[in-house]
């Protein structure tokens, strides 16, 4: 639990967003930041993972319901 409130008080999340990669299923290999939508959706349906992963998925999936993708735009340069 403590780990999990380190990550989400972490600035360097977003930045992980944008160098993370998804690391199993159908988009293995792409950057969590780059996931589409209807995926994130699934998951938050689903459950998102434990841990780091689960919190910049639940992340990504919050930035990208709300429309704030252009705050990732200058950190994936």
């Amino acid at each position: 639990m403590e780990e999990e409130q380190n990550i989400l008080f972490n600035p360097n999340v977003l930045k992980d967003l944008v160098s993370i990669k998804m690391p199993f299923g159908k988009y293995k290999g792409r950057l969590i930041c780059d996931l589409p939508e209807p995926y994130l959706v699934w998951f938050k349906q689903k459950g998102f993972p434990a841990g780091k992963l689960g919190i910049l998925l639940g992340t990504i999936y919050e930035i990208k319901l709300n429309g704030l993708e252009y705050l990732l735009k200058p950190l994936k340069k």
